[in-house]
């Protein structure tokens, strides 16, 4: 089974660099722009069926790219960065650089917030629930966060060895099967323009 991964638009906290975790943000203009524009490409693929974060930016980001019947879920919200939702990135490196650094690494958690390894539990509970029922091109609109636990946890790739996910990006894996092992099919791509500079 092939996972594609689309991060959600930019939300009306991109821009400023603020730490979103679960907190029900709009898109912004900008970011409904950048999801119509991934739209074709996703009716291209023809995913066979879709789930999608309950939160606000990410759903809207699921219509918009043509995702139909999708099953909403709050087990693919971003991870909970506590005390640190809606604080920028800046104001919090200031602070603290070595409790960002490691939150971003995945080896430390924020005052309040949700540690990775449980993070990545619920996540990948959710992936391998889908993988029970047959399914070529399964859609996963989520977030960035969520989309570096599914490659921790399937790819080994480790959070601090990740660029950001580009803001309504696509990324693919092929699940493992009794031959090979889980690959990574594409990674951060964008229609119309790169993004190697996305808020995370």
């Amino acid at each position: 089974m092939r996972i594609l991964l689309v991060r959600h638009g930019q939300s009306e906290w991109n821009a400023t660099h603020r730490l979103q975790g679960q907190a029900d943000i709009n898109l912004s203009e900008l970011g409904k722009t950048q999801a119509d524009n991934l739209r074709p490409v996703i009716e291209s693929i023809k995913p066979c069926r879709a789930i999608s974060s309950d939160l606000q930016r990410v759903q809207d980001t699921a219509k918009r790219i043509g995702a139909k019947d999708f099953d909403l879920t709050d087990q693919l919200r971003e991870i909970d960065v506590g005390d640190w939702t809606g604080r920028t990135t800046q104001d919090i490196q200031a602070q603290d650089m070595q409790a960002y650094l490691g939150w971003r690494a995945g080896t430390s958690t924020p005052p309040g917030g949700e540690s990775w390894n449980d993070f990545a539990d619920r996540v990948c509970a959710v992936i391998e629930k889908a993988h029970e029922t047959p399914c070529k091109n399964l859609l996963v609109v989520c977030h960035g966060g969520v989309i570096r636990a599914i490659l921790q946890r399937y790819l080994m790739l480790q959070p601090a060895n990740i660029i950001p996910v580009a803001p309504a990006s696509l990324s693919a894996i092929r699940l493992a099967t009794d031959k090979k092992p889980a690959r990574l099919e594409l990674f951060n791509y964008r229609p119309v323009q790169l993004d190697l500079e996305a808020p995370d």
